[in-house]
């Protein structure tokens, strides 16, 4: 007896069939297959501040693991406020905050709260790819905008020119992400700056991806809701993930003035209901009290990608330095190689190390198409076998 079921037409939605495996899939699949080491996906291989596992454990020893609030423990709201405040001279409250599963829900809840079917998104181009799976989940039409880029010395930015012409009537919303995933730039004042009007002068949502705000080595980052005007119609997001070296806990937020944040949250509850209980007290600690761990961290981080940097430079790679994120781009056209698709697909193989090609994030493939991204927030033995394996492979 045959028990698989047979349909009249392909199960699933047609907007969603482009979404069937994303490149991390990919290419972690290929690392476990020839026990590689992954610096294509970005995430570390410690985690956060002992403190604050230590209170995550006790909470849920302590029988806390039941429905959180909506909105999320007021203990972490508040901390986040308090943290932004600090940090970037705000105003906020905990009535701004909106605790999420991870930066990608915020994402998602964001842009079913606020686009109707047929509307435009502009998204940055390259962008994270969960960007464009939220924009087709709202059915709504994804614009990718290329961001400028200067082939020397590796930085991309918004092009102010590029972004007004794409924007149309049917434009409600811009997705911007800053630092930036895959490049490392963190964006120019003049660009935030042409970002804010176009977008004041549009009546446009901003969508603010700012999960990388703490992982900076060259200059500052500036949250685009800080700029006049900006406040009312931002979505500022980010999350413990990167800050905190804890991925596995989904907990982001979403912060936004309240009427613009109900939005969100309206769309957010049947997602996901509520976020995580017993680790967001912990988190709240974290941001209270472990801002120097973050330092310490991020200095860590910097050494880290100076080292993957010198090892990959002296190989003979082209590579383009990184001002915040885990992320260093290379360009493989240095060594001869003429599709960073096909260089990633066949490293793990090659050289027992896995990366992520740039075209993967890309509407236009040939902008990108022999760039490479290499995650350089691994511990140092895994970086010191990856440039001993790429070292043997290339050199």
């Amino acid at each position: 007896m045959n028990d698989t079921p047979t349909f009249s037409h392909d199960p699933g939605i047609a907007r969603m069939v482009p979404f069937n495996e994303s490149i991390f899939d990919t290419m972690t699949a290929a690392a476990a297959r020839y026990d590689a080491i992954n610096l294509g996906q970005g995430y570390p291989d410690h985690s956060g501040p002992e403190s604050m596992l230590r209170i995550a454990c006790e909470h849920i020893t302590a029988g806390d693991n039941q429905y959180a609030p909506p909105r999320g423990v007021a203990e972490l709201r508040e901390a986040i406020a308090k943290e932004r405040n600090e940090r970037y001279g705000m105003a906020l409250t905990a009535d701004n905050v909106l605790v999420t599963v991870g930066a990608t829900e915020a994402i998602a809840a964001s842009v079913m709260g606020l686009v109707e079917p047929g509307q435009e998104v502009i998204v940055f181009e390259p962008y994270y790819d969960a960007y464009a799976a939220s924009i087709a989940l709202a059915d709504a039409t994804r614009v990718a905008v290329p961001l400028s880029f200067d082939s020397e010395t590796g930085h991309w930015d918004i092009d102010a020119e590029a972004l007004a012409a794409a924007v149309t009537d049917k434009t409600v919303a811009i997705i911007v992400n800053n630092p930036h995933n895959p490049s490392g730039s963190v964006f120019s004042a003049s660009g935030l700056s042409a970002l804010a009007e176009i977008s004041i002068a549009n009546d446009l949502w901003v969508i603010a991806d700012e999960v990388y705000e703490h992982l900076i080595f060259d200059g500052h980052h500036t949250p685009i809701a800080t700029l006049p005007g900006m406040r009312e119609r931002t979505i500022s997001i980010s999350s413990a993930a990167k800050t905190l070296c804890v991925t596995g806990w989904k907990t982001g937020w979403a912060i936004a003035e309240p009427p613009l944040l109900n939005a969100v949250a309206r769309a957010k509850q049947y997602l996901s209901f509520v976020g995580t209980t017993p680790t967001q007290p912990a988190i709240a600690y974290a941001l209270n009290n472990e801002q120097d761990w973050i330092a310490d961290m991020v200095r860590g981080l910097e050494e880290r990608k100076d080292h993957l940097r010198a090892v990959l430079s002296e190989i003979g790679f082209k590579v383009y330095d990184s001002q915040g994120t885990y992320f260093l781009l290379v360009d493989v056209a240095s060594k001869g190689f003429k599709d960073g698709i096909e260089f990633c697909m066949r490293l793990p193989e090659i050289a027992g190390v896995a990366a992520i090609p740039v075209a993967a994030f890309c509407d236009d493939p040939s902008r990108c198409a022999t760039l490479v991204r290499f995650a350089f927030s691994k511990s140092e033995e895994s970086l010191d076998e990856a440039a001993r394996r790429l070292r043997q492979a290339f050199a």
